[in-house]
């Protein structure tokens, strides 16, 4: 048994993937379906194997996490998190993904099919990305601009990383949250990871609203306010967060809201989250959703497949499950 880094379930090895099973911060197979990103365990979580700094932070949880995290959440947000985001702004057409700089075409929504090069800001697809290491036979250089790639994670990733910051760089922000929340070449600090994913989220990066979402949904480094989750969620889903406007369709779901449901989910199929595809065949079949949803949404999913597939990708997606682009 090994413990998830995303889920903190302890799962046989089955659950996982062979180079999974074989990392440190190793994710199961249904986070990364999902994907769900590595996730810091709760302050009050006991585990033996939590790494030292995260001990270390335990020890003054009250200086730290308590009244000021609580205060820091409640000033984040793009709007009064008291007042809901409105239908409309909800469920209109959200931004679809940029393009690869390399091969033009439109980058996939699940996060093994590209890759963030802290060196030069640029998001390269998992295709672009295998066939310039097979064609140079090495995986030493970012294969946009030709930088050497960092050597180490708590030296050079974090020092490019600071350089993207300071020229306002979105994802480098919010990439530096995601490693505070974990302690991840820089000490664990939540506070830090909040602030960062805020300044992220304002300057356009979903994920990082998604990673706040997520974190007070389910009570991880600070407390449970599902409220404020669900509304950081939205927030990641009207920017185009796939797996965010999948979660928001469970919540629905859950709550026998089958039409907002079923709303959420068409979008997310469109953009490419096949649990949502599989979530209105699931409804389809029990009679909750019309064939009209059921097709619609499978139309979507496949017109996103149009743009997304090459054969790059499907030779980067054989060779490896850790390429696999949908």
């Amino acid at each position: 048994m090994k413990t998830c880094a995303a889920c903190h379930e302890d799962l046989p090895k089955d659950k996982f993937s062979k180079k999974q099973w074989t990392m440190n911060q190793r994710r199961c197979k249904v986070c990364i379906t999902d994907n769900r990103e590595v996730q810091p365990l709760p302050h009050n979580a006991k585990n033996n194997k939590a790494p030292k700094v995260v001990q270390q932070n335990d020890t003054d949880t009250d200086r730290t996490s308590n009244g000021v995290i609580s205060c820091l959440l409640s000033s984040l947000s793009l709007h009064d998190c008291n007042t809901a985001i409105s239908d409309e702004e909800l469920f209109k057409q959200p931004p679809q993904k940029e393009d690869c700089p390399i091969c033009f075409l439109r980058l996939p929504s699940l996060w093994t099919g590209y890759k963030y090069s802290t060196c030069c800001g640029k998001v390269v697809c998992s295709g672009c990305i295998y066939t310039f290491y097979k064609m140079h036979g090495s995986n030493k250089k970012c294969a946009f601009c030709r930088t050497p790639a960092p050597l180490t994670l708590d030296q050079d990733v974090v020092k490019q990383i600071k350089k993207r910051i300071k020229v306002n760089d979105a994802q480098a922000i919010g990439d530096l949250g995601t490693m505070y929340s974990m302690g991840q070449g820089v000490p664990q600090d939540t506070m830090k990871a909040l602030e960062h994913w805020q300044r992220a989220g304002k300057l356009g990066n979903p994920s990082a609203y998604n990673s706040i979402g997520f974190a007070c949904y389910n009570g991880r480094g600070v407390d449970r306010d599902e409220k404020k989750g669900i509304y950081f969620w939205e927030l990641a889903a009207i920017m185009g967060h796939a797996y965010a406007r999948n979660t928001l369709g469970d919540i629905e779901l859950k709550d026998g809201n089958i039409n907002r449901a079923i709303k959420h989910h068409l979008i997310a199929s469109a953009f490419g989250c096949s649990n949502s595809l599989d979530s209105i065949r699931g409804l389809f079949k029990e009679g909750f959703a019309t064939k009209d949803d059921y097709m619609n949404a499978l139309k979507g999913y496949q017109e996103y497949l149009g743009d997304i597939k090459s054969d790059q990708r499907d030779d980067a997606a054989s060779f490896n499950d850790e390429l696999k682009y949908y």
